[in-house]
């Protein structure tokens, strides 16, 4: 921790801002926390020890669509009084003269982020691995359940045509930031606008569910679902498609990305388990999930290239972006086998 200010934060104009909307403090210190790959988390201390977390954009490239601090602030402030694991909210600033952009508070839930498999096999055991899995699986299906209206979310999207709106915008992104040919991702763009299914369960979308988005205990319980800045309303189903991408399987090691080695370690259930899992419990029909898949592929893909763009343009934070290109155009060519693979004819082009 230093008292220095890292990229992205002014600790002097913010600390008076804490003392009068968050908490007395004399002084704060910070430091950068996760990859800072998208929006940028830190951890601020007061001078006593007390610690919370600010998140802000990115410090370039932020796409219109993306990064609102307050979209962020709002979901997570509707879902904490009802018990779902996510940190405590406790401040949101619009000023961007504070720190540089807009940002919020929110607590810092200390425990575990699964993502190294060496810590995860010495500190879980399979039995634990497997209950692990299943409360991944179970945490999912209770954000699923919510009904937007009834949490105060009745405006926080439009449901109707996500799909839709999804393949169009993030294909708007990928030409916005074209500096390099992409043909796996310009192809899954064409193959996913001639499949685009019927919607089927409109309700709360995270957007990026996934193990190493969650906070674990000691006994590797979800004590907090982290990276909200993709949550909307839409077809749910979407972050079923992701969560199967992220899932170990033979090829998901090739991406390198989240926590695909870890959900390989013996004990985590296979993905056929968890997706039965998730039908059974919610009720949900997860054929035709291929599509869904597929679309997730896309999306990190471009995800990935925007992050390398920033990269190259010299406005990123923090280190491990030197392979970010690569793992963008593996994720256009595993989503096109997952694509030539469906039972979807205009999936497979």
């Amino acid at each position: 921790m230093t008292t220095a200010s890292p990229p992205g934060i002014d600790l002097d104009s913010l600390t008076p801002w804490f003392s009068e909307h968050v908490a007395p403090v004399k002084s704060l210190s910070a430091q950068i926390v996760g990859h800072g790959r998208s929006n940028l988390t830190y951890r601020v201390e007061a001078e006593d020890g007390r610690a919370w977390v600010v998140r802000r954009p990115p410090l370039s490239h932020v796409q219109k669509t993306a990064h609102d601090m307050a979209r962020e602030f709002r979901i997570i402030s509707a879902l904490e009084p009802t018990g779902f694991p996510v940190p405590k909210p406790y401040a949101l600033c619009t000023d961007d003269s504070v720190i540089g952009a807009q940002f919020y508070v929110m607590e810092f839930v200390d425990g575990i982020i699964a993502v190294d498999p060496n810590e995860v096999g010495a500190k879980f055991d399979e039995g634990d691995r497997r209950k692990i899995g299943e409360e991944l699986v179970d945490v999912l299906v209770r954000l699923h359940s919510f009904h937007p209206e009834e949490i105060g979310l009745k405006d926080f999207g439009r449901p109707s045509g996500y799909l839709e709106r999804q393949v169009r915008r993030f294909g708007e992104q990928l030409e916005t930031i074209r500096y390099r040919e992409t043909k796996e991702l310009d192809d899954l763009a064409k193959r996913l606008q001639a499949a685009i299914p019927e919607e089927r369960r409109l309700g709360i979308v995270h957007g990026d569910y996934r193990l190493d988005n969650a906070i674990l205990n000691d006994e590797g319980h979800m004590i907090a679902v982290l990276d909200w800045e993709m949550c909307t309303l839409g077809d749910s189903l979407a972050d079923m498609g992701l969560l199967q991408m992220y899932w170990g399987n033979p090829t998901s090691s090739q991406l390198n990305i989240g926590a695909t080695s870890v959900m390989s370690l013996p004990g985590f259930p296979t993905w056929e388990e968890a997706a039965a899992r998730y039908e059974e419990k919610s009720g949900a029909d997860l054929s035709g999930l291929d599509f869904y898949t597929v679309l997730a592929h896309f999306k990190l893909g471009v995800i990935l290239e925007n992050m390398y763009k920033r990269f190259l343009d010299g406005g990123t934070v923090g280190a491990g972006f030197e392979m970010i290109g690569q793992q963008a155009v593996v994720l256009g060519k595993r989503g096109l086998e997952v694509a030539d693979e469906s039972t979807i004819a205009n999936l497979r082009g």
